[in-house]
């Protein structure tokens, strides 16, 4: 049967009736004015529901990362968004209130700027001791062209008041439970930047529904969490915002902590600008290969600011030499792809470090700073090869049967009405943490009485 979409403040909603063929015509014309979702291609599903999906490796072969592989966040469930009624709010501290169709925007000069955009927490799986959260490996990054129109250009038609301080984004997502609202802001100088954008292109088509349709912030330099998508209203602030999502989430202790100590938000700061980092995408970590015979080391280098140089060591970090860039792919946001030519001399087992510097002199450290949300890892990458006929012994297989997990009591239910138990799977946490990821639930609205806690906490305590 068909059904029917009842749309509220522009978010299309299935109802399950039966529609007239003419109301089937018209939302069937609507449709082209919605972005469309390619299949994504081998993806890593980080969760099913919502939806966290990481670029495999090979990703990185691509100069601008295609929609299809393209890591996937969500917070909360993916709106879909009638552009017929979607509107771009924007109030608060200005003299001229503005509610934006599409086409109004589209009136304003259009800027293009290529960019890289990654998840804060990219690499958190490589932390020790392990952190909450999705444990991504590297490839919860990707590199686009964003097309649209100045931040600074619609504030300005806004005319901010003098007392302007900080710009707040939300979007046509809807938070489950009780959760609050995702709502992040950005400063006052990082709004008026130039190249912060309200972008509805990406490489060359219409912004696709995953990555924010109709439109989404574009904060180039800035980790993801600031890349605000489904857009529907900028609200001008003449203080710091003190929501949860930027008060208690998103925050790093801006210095070195000891590892696993625990750090409140309030002596934390907001995450902004990336670091500088790069990946190692082949050979793969494992790899085999022959004494003599020519292979090309690459991969993927990018940060706040411009990558100037990587350097590449095959020897465990004993000598550095210089990788070639890519040299038509300068930009100030984008990232760059590099290439390293080596001939492994003998039979052994190599390591293979690589390390980028930014226009800055930043470099990638050796060691990782711990911080307890698992934000900004970007310590320098190794891969270890063996050549010839160096490679390890196989190793003896246990005959020893797995133990099987216990079976989970029935307050895990009420884990599972947000998301799938892949996302608990996943973590490597203590009982302590475990603890703490409860508190957080509870406040978001899960039932746990204090019986079903223990039981609860006997039981995740046994996953790792």
């Amino acid at each position: 049967m068909l059904t029917r979409l009842v749309s509220r403040f522009g978010v299309l909603y299935n109802v399950g009736v039966g529609i007239p063929r003419r109301d089937f015509l018209l939302l069937a014309a609507a449709a082209v004015l919605r972005g469309e979702d390619r299949p994504n291609r081998d993806m890593l599903t980080r969760s099913v529901r919502p939806e966290d999906l990481e670029m495999p490796l090979s990703g990185f072969s691509d100069y601008l990362t295609p929609a299809e592989h393209f890591f996937v966040r969500t917070h909360v469930y993916v709106p879909s968004v009638n552009l017929n009624e979607w509107r771009l709010k924007v109030d608060g501290q200005v003299a001229t209130p503005l509610a934006l169709t599409i086409d109004d925007l589209k009136k304003l000069p259009a800027v293009e700027l290529i960019s890289v955009l990654e998840c804060a927490g990219n690499g958190r799986a490589f932390y020790q001791p392990p952190v909450p959260g999705l444990q991504w490996g590297n490839g919860a990054v990707g590199n686009a062209r964003w097309r649209g129109v100045r931040l600074a250009d619609v504030l300005k038609r806004a005319r901010l008041e003098p007392s302007a301080r900080e710009i707040l984004f939300d979007g046509a997502d809807v938070p489950l439970g009780t959760m609050p609202d995702f709502q992040r802001s950005i400063p006052l100088n990082k709004a008026l930047d130039p190249d912060t954008l309200l972008a509805y292109e990406m490489n060359g088509e219409t912004l696709p529904v995953k990555h924010g349709f109709p439109l989404r912030v574009i904060a180039p330099g800035w980790a993801g969490d600031s890349w605000v998508k489904w857009l529907t209203s900028i609200r001008v602030f003449d203080q710091e915002n003190d929501g949860f999502w930027m008060k208690s989430a998103y925050r790093h202790p801006g210095r070195p902590v000891a590892p696993g100590t625990p750090v409140p938000a309030d002596r934390m700061q907001p995450v902004t600008s990336l670091r500088v980092k790069s990946v190692i995408a082949g050979p793969l970590d494992g790899a085999q290969l022959d004494p003599g015979r020519p292979t090309t080391i690459r991969g993927v280098a990018w940060g706040g600011e411009p990558i100037t140089a990587v350097e590449v060591s095959v020897d465990g970090g004993r000598s550095w030499k210089p990788a070639a860039l890519q040299s038509n792919q300068r930009t100030r946001f984008g990232w760059r792809q590099w290439e390293f030519p080596w001939t492994p001399p003998q039979a052994a087992y190599y390591t293979i470090l690589a390390r980028a510097r930014d226009a800055s002199g930043n470099t990638q450290p050796l060691d990782q700073e711990w911080n307890p949300s698992g934000y900004l890892w970007n310590v320098v990458p190794r891969v270890h090869v063996n050549v010839g006929d160096s490679a390890p012994a196989p190793s003896v297989t246990s005959q020893t049967t797995p133990q099987a997990p216990p079976p989970p009591p029935p307050a895990f239910s009420n884990c599972l009405v947000c998301h799938n138990d892949d996302v608990i799977h996943q973590q490597r946490l203590t009982r302590t943490q475990w603890n703490a990821e409860i508190n957080k639930m509870t406040g978001w609205g899960a039932r746990v009485d204090d019986a079903s806690r223990n039981a609860l906490l006997d039981y995740l305590d046994k996953l790792r």
